[in-house]
């Protein structure tokens, strides 16, 4: 009984020492932009920067379009398919797993063929357009998450009840979804959101061929071009990570709490 319980926190020790070490080098090679002394000189020149403002700001903003279209479209999905369609749900999940096994590359020439100015659907000729396709492309690389978060969250609920409950009640389908499922699958759906967020903000293969001014490829572009900054870009990515990480944890913790104090 010792010797596993010392095996499992000597596993557990090395997988940090193997996370935590290159994060801690990094870091510290960040900070010594200026020579013989530890500054914070690349993280003044990196948030000094107008393009990191600009492209940062541009990949929230799209984050948060993505999240909103992935709500919309996952949540009555997940609905339905649990309601009505059951025997539909393992294609269902198949075919949210495909982003997870088709390369972005292949997705973004597939959406430059078939949208390009010369095409049915020119969304490649105009900025709006092309920030369409692009929040489309976020979506479904999120999808498989949004899910399957949304898929977990409807499991703790007695969907059929509810719902003949309020039908019984005269609501709509619109109104059981945003006043019933909607506020049961809270959780699970900022979870997912949160994750769309970080999905986003680090994308750069969608972004960068479809030329749109994205985080990502500013990062691509930094690594290339700069000495320190690009350590102490990647330090601020992981920061913005892992805020959303400890977010869904405390989203989750509070829910737990809210329930056991309701019971």
């Amino acid at each position: 009984m010792r010797s596993a319980k010392l095996w499992s926190w000597i596993a557990l020790i090395a997988g940090i020492l193997y996370f935590f070490l290159p994060l801690i080098g990094m870091f510290e090679f960040s900070l010594r932009a200026r020579r013989g002394e530890y500054s914070f000189d690349a993280y003044a020149s990196v948030l000094g920067d107008p393009a990191f403002r600009a492209t940062f700001g541009y990949s929230v903003l799209m984050a948060l379009f993505t999240i909103a279209f992935g709500i919309l479209l996952v949540v009555p999905t997940v609905f339905w398919v649990r309601l009505k369609l059951p025997r539909w749900r393992p294609v269902i999940e198949f075919i949210t797993l495909l982003p997870l096994v088709i390369p972005p590359i292949v997705i973004v020439f597939g959406y430059i063929r078939l949208y390009n100015t010369s095409s049915w659907l020119p969304l490649t000729g105009s900025a709006m357009g092309t920030n369409l396709l692009l929040m489309f492309g976020y979506t479904m690389l999120a999808l498989p998450y949004m899910y399957r978060a949304v898929d977990t969250g409807l499991r703790t609920i007695d969907v059929q009840t509810l719902t003949e409950a309020a039908q019984s009640l005269g609501a709509g389908w619109i109104t059981i979804i945003a006043r019933l499922i909607l506020p049961n699958v809270l959780v699970a759906v900022l979870s997912g959101a949160f994750l769309t967020f970080a999905i986003v903000i680090g994308e750069f293969v969608l972004a960068a061929l479809l030329n749109r001014p994205a985080f990502g490829p500013y990062m691509v572009w930094m690594g290339a071009n700069k000495a320190y900054e690009p350590a102490a870009l990647a330090v601020i990515a992981f920061v913005v990570t892992w805020a959303c990480m400890a977010l869904i944890q405390l989203v989750t913790r509070l829910s737990k709490h809210t329930r056991a104090q309701q019971r």
